[in-house]
């Protein structure tokens, strides 16, 4: 025994060894995947004490394990990964604290949450739980919201941060309780006895309770519905610029906006010419009324799609433009989209699985009208090759097999890729016709208005109802498809910038291009294959890795690929 013993202490200290020696930047960063994923499947709750000190010790942990790498000796892509993994755990931390911050200034609206919390923690490793005992927390607790909720109705003084928070908590509660019930109801006799009738009630209660701090958030100045039935907070000018330079975005909210102003002015020039070969002179609103009216009748839009997809395909490999694994190729499909998800995206959307936006049966005439009109084979023929190939359905297959260990995804990469592929077949020259060149026109125009309508909703100068209008007035949207991306972008499901970052992220692959292709340095193969290995990085991090730049540790965002 003593043998074999040492012969298994001998053995972890060699693994121990190698272990340490294997701690370079893949390594790290695959560990820290897997390490967190872990922690998140086991504190499961959200905006829980617990899980948030957890969290706070294991980013920590890992700034502390970067911080022992040797930078010197690091490669210009191990450079970048360090930076980019620092940034992502140091904002990690950040985050915690803002979310301690409100918890705690809310925590008052929730009596016996810890003791909810602390049952939840139990019954991880299915410990036995006092039933009675927990049976008189939830009417206590029950009692007690109750109170709380006649008090949040009349509550004055909350901001919307921490109404947010309130609603939050609550989910997270409820999904503690739920979590509870589930793993003892039926199992243990006590728990059975004891618990069914407080679980209803504190179940009934909390979901209630939800609905008071949604009801607040939704009458809070700014959340009001202006007509356009369509809530949203701005987050103001401080917090856009925090964010684009969380991005590596060097541009400021209104150099931004003027780049949408040019880009636009282009598109407005180029719109004048198709709209005068079609014979409507500088009335581009009838040649695109003239467009929209060419939309197939229900049922035939998934064969657009496909005639639309092949010609994409077989102009990309013409012009030898990217590689496109055979699998890839073989294994994206179709779906239909759902009614109510064509509320929020009236348009189709990408990757492994195209969904197709077109009507339904059951949807009013005029919805079904304008569904069809905004999903015409010219708009749509702008926006196969963004949703498949080489955009989304390329980036995640690759992304898939390339550097999986990245964890950096950003929209400026993932969106401005697709949006690029946009801007590089029109100048290749792929719209054949007036029409398909207005079709092009309409979803440049749109990726403009993104910028232009969400910075000034952000910076508070824009209105719900006044984005809207824009969309309508400006890039010709059908009105319904218009609110749908309103709501889209100000929900609350997508970063502020993500609206910004399709012409912004495209702009900076088309500047990459200039300097790599256009110079005579790489072919358009070379290139587009390079970037599709390396994984969803900030666009100028593509660059640094590209171009061979060998980074500081302190590196802060500088590259200027607009000229204004």
């Amino acid at each position: 025994m003593k043998v074999i013993y040492c012969l298994l202490t001998a053995g972890c200290l060699i693994a121990g060894r190698s272990f340490a020696q294997e701690k370079d930047m893949p390594a790290l960063q695959q560990h820290y995947n897997a390490d967190r994923g872990s922690l998140l499947r086991f504190y499961r709750i959200e905006n829980a004490p617990e899980r948030r000190d957890r969290l706070k010790v294991f980013y920590n942990d890992y700034l502390q394990q970067l911080n022992g790498l040797d930078f010197d000796q690091l490669s210009v892509g191990e450079r970048v990964e360090y930076v980019l993994f620092k940034r992502k755990l140091q904002d990690e931390v950040r985050q915690l604290e803002i979310e301690e911050t409100e918890y705690k200034q809310v925590a008052d609206w929730f009596p016996q949450a810890d003791k909810i919390y602390a049952s939840e923690k139990l019954r991880r490793r299915g410990t036995k739980q006092d039933a009675q005992a927990l049976a008189l927390t939830l009417r206590e607790m029950s009692i007690g919201l109750q109170e709380k909720a006649k008090q949040l109705s009349t509550a004055k003084g909350l901001n919307i941060v921490q109404l947010r928070r309130g609603a939050a908590i609550t989910r997270g509660l409820q999904a503690a309780l739920h979590s509870v019930h589930e793993f003892y109801e039926g199992y243990d006799p006590q728990f059975t006895w004891w618990i069914p009738a407080p679980y209803k009630q504190l179940d009934s209660v909390l979901k209630a309770y939800g609905e008071i701090w949604q009801q607040q958030i939704k009458t809070m100045p700014g959340g009001k519905d202006d007509g356009s039935g369509i809530a949203g907070y701005p987050i103001g000018r401080a917090e856009l610029v925090r964010q684009l330079q969380s991005e590596l975005i060097p541009y400021s909210p209104e150099e931004l906006i003027d780049i949408a102003n040019k880009e636009f002015a282009f598109c407005d020039a180029e719109m004048l010419k198709a709209s005068e070969e079609m014979g409507f002179g500088k009335d581009w609103h009838k040649a695109m009324e003239k467009v929209k009216n060419t939309y197939v009748p229900a049922g035939e839009q998934p064969d657009v799609i496909m005639k639309i997809y092949d010609e994409s395909m077989a102009f990309l490999k013409e012009k030898n433009l990217i590689t496109i694994p055979p699998l890839a190729a073989e294994t994206w499909r179709m779906i239909m989209m759902t009614p109510e998800r064509q509320l929020v995206n009236p348009f189709f959307t990408g990757g492994e699985v195209l969904s197709i936006s077109y009507p339904t049966s059951d949807m009013e005439e005029a919805d079904k009208l304008m569904s069809m009109r905004g999903n015409n084979p010219h708009f749509s023929r702008a926006t196969v090759h963004h949703e498949l190939f080489a955009g989304h359905a390329l980036e995640e297959f690759m992304n898939n097999r390339y550097k999986t260990y990245r964890n950096f995804d950003t929209p400026f990469w993932i969106e401005g890729w697709s949006l690029y592929w946009e801007m590089l077949l029109w100048d290749m020259k792929f719209p054949r016709s007036p029409e398909d060149r207005i079709g092009m026109l309409f979803w440049r125009m749109h990726r403009c208005a993104r910028i232009l309508f969400s910075l000034n909703y952000h910076l508070g100068k824009w209105t719900p109802q006044q984005c809207i209008d824009f969309l309508v007035d400006r890039v010709g949207h059908e009105r319904a498809n218009a609110a749908g991306e309103v709501r889209r972008s100000f929900k609350g499901d997508y970063s502020p910038l993500y609206q910004v970052a399709y012409m912004i992220g495209g702009l900076q692959f088309m500047a990459l291009k200039k300097e790599l292709v256009d110079s005579g340095k790489m072919t358009y193969q070379q290139y587009h294959d390079a970037v599709m290995k390396e994984n969803s990085l900030p666009v100028e991090m593509v660059r640094v890795i590209l171009t061979n730049q060998r980074i500081g540790k302190d590196f802060k965002t500088n590259w200027r690929f607009y000229k204004l």
